[in-house]
């Protein structure tokens, strides 16, 4: 009984924990303007929604979510198309120096994106893609293949080779038992990648403020931190933006959650 109480106490001090900021900014987001900076009250006396009006009310918020959600679906559905294909590669085909490959892809991730933002922004430049949707998707692919490859190749190498055989006999070949075996397979680990790469691409904000100077193709974050003005900072309609542009990910993660579970627990067991 204590264990199963101290269990729940710790459970619902992780929760907090984790839903402390979102809970601060969505409180803040339903106070007027004169309660912004006082404390107490914890609660808006009179709560308003005046912050998500005035922020939907202007036209480039609307174009900046527009933005966000094409640009972080583009790359996943890249990042998931070359990596699934490199992935079967270097799992279920006979190539050499798979270990080496697969590190030199990783080894990628580890420079950190202060120092390749300069020579990027020379190659989007040169290549005319600044200020463009492409300039982000084509980076974020890049730097999103790592962590795919990584993943789906885990799950690959999970998938019997018996599997594989038995497909072959039945006259599959490489690329319909790429498609038709192991896709459905390792959907698990497809669902694990796709929230992540997403999320990844979604609140990416260094490579966005840097590719982009216009509303035409700036993405949630780099809007949302250039809404302070000269003179005032609009902490409600920021803290309204941070919740409105917080949901879909949540929406997300939880229509996704079953199969993502199963993908962050797989190989956990053994049989």
């Amino acid at each position: 009984m204590k264990r199963t109480l101290g269990f729940y106490l710790l459970l619902l001090l992780v929760g907090f924990y984790c839903l402390g900021p979102y809970g601060w900014q969505f409180l803040t987001s339903l106070k007027p303007d004169g309660q912004l900076t006082q404390l107490p009250p914890l609660f808006p006396e009179r709560p308003t929604a005046i912050h998500y009006i005035s922020l939907f009310r202007e036209p480039t918020f609307l174009r900046v979510i527009l933005n966000s959600a094409l640009v972080a679906s583009l790359t996943t559905v890249l990042s998931l198309l070359v990596g699934t294909l490199g992935a079967f590669g270097l799992a279920k085909l006979r190539v050499r120096y798979k270990a080496f490959i697969l590190g030199f892809i990783l080894s990628t991730a580890m420079f950190p994106p202060i120092a390749t933002v300069s020579p990027l922004y020379v190659i989007i430049r040169a290549l005319g893609l600044r200020d463009t949707w492409w300039a982000l998707v084509l980076t974020y692919t890049v730097f999103s293949l790592p962590l795919s490859l990584w993943v789906l190749t885990n799950f690959f190498r999970e998938i019997p080779d018996d599997i594989l055989l038995a497909a072959r006999l039945d006259g599959c070949g490489s690329f319909q038992t790429f498609y038709k075996i192991l896709l459905p397979l390792a959907a698990p680990g497809l669902f694990t990648t796709l929230i992540l790469v997403f999320i990844f691409s979604w609140n990416e904000f260094l490579y966005a403020l840097t590719f982009t100077s216009t509303p035409a193709s700036r993405t949630i974050p780099v809007a949302i931190a250039l809404f302070p003005g000269i003179h005032e900072l609009p902490w409600g309609d920021i803290a309204a933006a941070s919740v409105v542009v917080t949901i879909p990910l949540v929406l997300l993660v939880i229509a996704c959650q079953k199969r993502i579970v199963e993908g962050l627990t797989a190989g956990a067991l053994k049989e």
